[in-house]
């Protein structure tokens, strides 16, 4: 398997999908793909940026992108991504929106601005997503991104928000 999970340790390594500067929900998740379940969808996720992408990409694949990932609608594009079985998301930087929903649905993101430039469509990574390290199998080049928090690292450990809440809720006593 290309992600490992040990300790709150994690290890994903894959190759790089990129794509460019302003990549939209819709070029992710297809609006007229969205009503038509999840098993649609998983088979034609952005393939408006890579139409080779959803018969191709293997677990762990990297998703990578330019500036500005994930702007217009939510549509809940990371939830997808993270289904189809993309580890990790690296850009120069995402839409808060995206980087959120990402965060929240168990998909680790690391905004690392003009060092995306030395990341390639095609290259192998080895991204260690506790530490924010980010090393090119392809080139040598290692990138050290800002690690995440640990609160962060607890939703991405218990596979996003609703499952991190469902593990505690003996912890939290209802309002009457």
């Amino acid at each position: 398997m290309a992600i490992t999970k040990m300790d709150k340790e994690w290890i994903v390594e894959g190759t790089v999908w990129k794509a460019g500067n302003n990549v939209n929900t819709e070029s992710i998740t297809p609006s007229h793909w969205l009503h038509s379940g999840e098993d649609p969808m998983l088979e034609h996720i952005a393939e408006m940026l890579f139409p080779e992408f959803p018969k191709k990409m293997q677990q762990g694949d990297i998703f990578a992108a330019g500036s500005n990932l994930g702007c217009s609608s939510s549509r809940n594009a990371p939830l997808f991504l993270r289904k189809k079985g993309v580890g990790v998301v690296i850009c120069h930087s995402a839409a808060r929106i995206f980087y959120r929903n990402a965060l929240n649905s168990g998909l680790p993101v690391f905004e690392i601005g003009d060092e995306i430039a030395k990341i390639s469509m095609g290259d192998r990574l080895r991204v260690d997503v506790h530490k924010g390290l980010i090393e090119n199998l392809t080139t040598g080049v290692t990138i050290e991104a800002k690690p995440l928090p640990d609160f962060i690292m607890d939703l991405l450990n218990a596979g996003g928000i609703n499952e991190y809440i469902v593990s505690r809720k003996s912890e939290y006593k209802l309002l009457a």
